[in-house]
């Protein structure tokens, strides 16, 4: 007989650590709501979701100050706007808050609808010519928000290619691969230089985020070109890839549960809610960090100004005093105040884009593909990684 564990050493929320952080999360939910690590640095994580939505509240306790990124993302510069406290932060969030609206969003529908159905049929023929397995992350989940969002931003579609490959690096080589990562960064900040210097000289409207950006004002000003380029480098990743992650970790799911997917295909209409419950329990931001500005306490534990502080969203998300068999995934879930888009003024500015896009990417792939299952079950939830899918099968 083991013991069971009552504490989390050096809790890790990257890489090959996703494969069992659950287990984590029972612990510090149960035994250790708050903790130390000595990864990144140091830091102090929170588990428990009303501690969570508190520190999300108190930006005067809690700095988003160097980065809210543990480790940076391939830059060490702020991220304009995750990474910029209040006052400031309000006029840098204002740039493109209005184009995230549920009326404005509610117009791209058809396109991404359009989007969906093409990869969808892309996903079957690409099955068809390979015994009736095909890669769903390589073919779906990670084309349908490179393209919808990229025609937002104003990306150029004979560059869609490159951004994988940037994605991968920047995300999730960071904390293996540090250099890598950095490199990718470099290349990165490199393209939106020439990008937004070119367009300036050409003085289009272009009618686009980006355009937004260049020619926004704050405090009666232009950006500067370090913000201009902070921010465009913050909406290429945010933009980019945490849809991906929704849309593959559901599909994931679904493939593994044949029940859940059949209702859903017979049922649309609780595909809305299935996405809510994919987002609690598959998060595709597991955690975010802070700087305490001055002492202060959680659950009892002691909390020094300096100190780095990591709120694990996952775990909230898991919280049984919030959730009823909180690891439990349970698509028909009605009452669902996940962590998953963060609280706060901090709150993802693209909630309303990612929710949109996860409903009609489900909505598309089961209504355009037949019974899906995994082909194995050794690929991990997390991550677009590759998803190889069967379909056709029972």
């Amino acid at each position: 007989m083991t013991n069971k564990r009552t504490t989390v050493e050096d809790f890790d929320f990257h890489g090959k650590a996703l494969d069992t952080i659950f287990d984590d999360y029972d612990v510090m939910l149960e035994s250790a709501p708050v903790g130390h690590s000595s990864l990144y640095g140091g830091f102090t994580y929170v588990a428990k979701s009303e501690d969570i939505f508190a520190a999300e509240q108190d930006p005067e306790t809690f700095s988003v100050a160097p980065s809210m990124m543990m480790p940076s993302m391939g830059t060490d510069i702020p991220l304009i706007p995750i990474d910029i406290d209040p006052p400031s932060h309000t006029q840098f969030r204002n740039i493109l808050l209005p184009l995230f609206t549920p009326m404005n969003i509610a117009k791209l529908e058809p396109g991404m609808r359009e989007t969906g159905r093409l990869l969808a049929e892309d996903f079957m023929n690409a099955a068809k010519e390979n015994g009736g397995v095909a890669d769903a992350s390589k073919l779906f989940a990670r084309p349908m928000p490179t393209i919808v969002f990229s025609r937002l931003a104003g990306y150029p579609e004979e560059d869609w290619k490159l951004f994988d490959d940037w994605v991968d690096d920047i995300i999730y080589r960071r904390t293996a691969e540090p250099e890598v990562s950095k490199a990718a960064g470099e290349a990165l900040m490199a393209y939106f230089d020439r990008m937004l210097k070119e367009r300036e000289a050409e003085g289009g409207d272009y009618d686009d985020l980006l355009d937004k950006v260049i020619n926004f004002k704050v405090d009666g000003r232009f950006l500067t070109h370090e913000e201009k380029l902070s921010y465009a480098y913050l909406l290429f990743l945010a933009g980019l890839d945490t849809t991906a992650w929704g849309i593959r970790a559901s599909l994931w799911y679904l493939a593994q549960n044949p029940d859940a997917q059949q209702l859903l295909r017979e049922n649309p209409d609780k595909i809305p809610a299935a996405v809510e419950e994919f987002l609690r329990t598959l998060s595709p931001v597991q955690a975010m960090a802070r700087t305490a500005l001055k002492d202060t306490e959680i659950q009892g534990q002691e909390i020094k100004a300096g100190e780095r502080v990591v709120l694990v969203f996952g775990a909230g998300n898991r919280d049984p005093e919030v959730f009823e068999n909180p690891n439990e995934i349970d698509i028909e879930r009605e009452d669902n105040r996940h962590l998953a888009f963060g609280a706060g003024i901090h709150r993802c500015l693209g909630s309303n884009l990612a929710r949109k896009e996860l409903v009609i990417g489900l909505e598309e792939f089961l209504k355009n593909v037949p019974t899906f299952t995994a082909t194995t079950f050794s690929e991990p939830w997390h991550g677009v990684g590759s998803l190889s899918l069967s379909i056709g099968k029972e």
